[in-house]
């Protein structure tokens, strides 16, 4: 989901959305709201098997300003589940680079959910984890064989092309040695 959409189509999705919000009876009515420190914006949750969608609706102008999801990652085993989640994003141009989805993640992150990155980000993606990594630990992990793998704080560039190296951004209450203990690095969890 970390790619480039073509404007109208995520219009049309974020409206039919919106929608879904307003209609009495529908999935997404009546989810709790959240206030924000963006004027008119509150935070709509929903938790489905495991993952956690967050909405952020626009109550000023009656719209969708986009929302994230908090997957979990099928390529990690029970042991990791509970523990990482994987942050995907879509909001409105007019809402992008407000700060918005880097309040949505920071709000994950206090809740002590370590986040790992898609196999592929946009740009905007990437800028927006280089930045979280200012206030919070970020290293790289391997995600093979059902387990997370720390790698370090920097991997080389080639080890960053490969598709089953992540990054990670450590939540509340994480610190490198504990991490690193549930997810060791590949040669000593062997």
């Amino acid at each position: 989901m970390d790619v480039d959409l073509r404007p109208q189509t995520l219009e049309a999705e974020l409206e039919s959305l919106y929608r879904q919000l307003q209609i009495p009876g529908g999935k997404l009515h009546g989810l709790p709201a959240m206030p924000t420190d963006f004027p008119g914006l509150v935070l709509r949750l929903r938790e489905a098997d495991g993952e956690l969608y967050v909405y952020v609706e626009d109550r000023l102008r009656r719209r969708l300003a986009g929302y994230t999801v908090f997957n979990r990652l099928v390529e990690v085993g029970k042991a990791h589940d509970p523990l990482v989640r994987a942050p995907h994003s879509r909001y409105g141009a007019e809402y992008q680079r407000q700060g918005i989805a880097s309040a949505v993640y920071e709000w994950a992150l206090a809740a002590g959910w370590c986040l790992v990155s898609g196999a592929r980000q946009s740009v905007g993606a990437h800028a927006l984890w280089r930045s979280l990594a200012r206030r919070h630990v970020l290293g790289y992990v391997s995600v093979r064989g059902k387990r997370l793998a720390w790698l370090g704080s920097e991997v080389a560039p080639r080890a960053q092309d490969d598709l089953q190296t992540r990054m990670v951004l450590l939540g509340r209450g994480w610190d490198l040695a504990r991490f690193i203990a549930v997810a060791p690095p590949r040669e000593a969890a062997a």
